[in-house]
């Protein structure tokens, strides 16, 4: 499928000159030429505000995460460090080392 095949699938058929120009003059007659530019200003505020908010929402998610990560890293770095085992050596006998020789 090419590109230009998935962009029209995306509108349905693609939306030509012709039908864009139809949509402008449908809403040039339902708002009038005043109205316009008032809407379209709102319309700009109102998606400014929708990406202030979702990224206010992100920074919060990512803040909200990052301490406790931080808190586990500290809870670790103050645990008190233990020793690494050493392993036991085993007591050696007579017999053993004898038998080993032989």
């Amino acid at each position: 499928m090419a590109v230009t095949e998935q962009v029209q699938l995306a509108f349905i058929g693609g939306l030509g000159p012709t039908e864009l120009i139809v949509i402008f003059l449908i809403v040039l007659l339902v708002f009038g030429a005043k109205r316009i530019p008032e809407i379209a200003q709102g319309l700009g505020k109102g998606i400014m505000e929708f990406k202030k908010a979702a990224r206010e929402i992100t920074d919060e998610i990512d803040t909200s995460t990052k301490p406790s990560q931080q808190q586990n890293y500290a809870r670790n770095e103050l645990k008190p460090q233990q020793p690494a085992a050493q392993p036991k050596e085993q007591p050696v006998n007579e017999t053993q080392t004898q038998n080993k020789e032989s």
